[in-house]
């Protein structure tokens, strides 16, 4: 019988003019960006959060510190990579994933395939496996007033049986 286990991830990043924004590993144009201490990709943060959860290893700050240097400014898909190892070591493989960011502006519809195909080469899964809804708050809130974008993650994995 299948190990099946369910994790969640939900991460906030202040917006700030002027600061490149990443998200889903590929660069986004705008005039606004995630603040953080790596690159301030809040999906992929969300997704090696609801991996380890699942996987019963703790979460992302305890794996990759914000207050330690190696980390500063790191590509948020090295940080994915290295969750993915931590999961095939302990014998687990991702069923999939399903990802909600919420974000006034821009609009991020058009770029969830991009988005998808990036992250799945990462994690080495079919981009079928990776769901990514956008969505706003209308209007409200830190997010609706362009402060800050937040994600969600809910991810399903399996251990394989030796």
């Amino acid at each position: 019988m299948a190990n099946i286990r369910v994790g969640f991830g939900y991460d906030v990043h202040q917006l700030k003019e002027g600061q490149e924004f990443w998200l889903g590993g590929i660069k986004i144009i705008h005039n606004k960006g995630a603040v953080g201490h790596s690159d301030a990709d809040v999906l992929i943060h969300v997704i090696c959060d609801a991996l380890l959860g699942a996987a019963n290893l703790r979460d992302i700050g305890y794996h990759f510190s914000d207050t330690d240097p190696q980390f500063k400014g790191i590509d948020s898909k090295v940080l994915l990579k290295e969750v993915m190892d931590l999961l095939k070591k302990e014998n687990y493989e991702v069923g999939n994933l399903d990802c909600t960011v919420c974000l006034q502006q821009p609009k991020l519809n058009p770029l969830v395939p991009e988005m998808k195909n990036c992250l799945a080469q990462v994690m080495g899964v079919e981009a079928s496996q990776i769901s990514i809804k956008a969505t706003t708050t209308e209007k409200l809130g830190f997010v609706g007033r362009e402060e800050g974008v937040s994600a969600y993650c809910v991810a399903l994995i399996t251990r394989l049986e030796e």
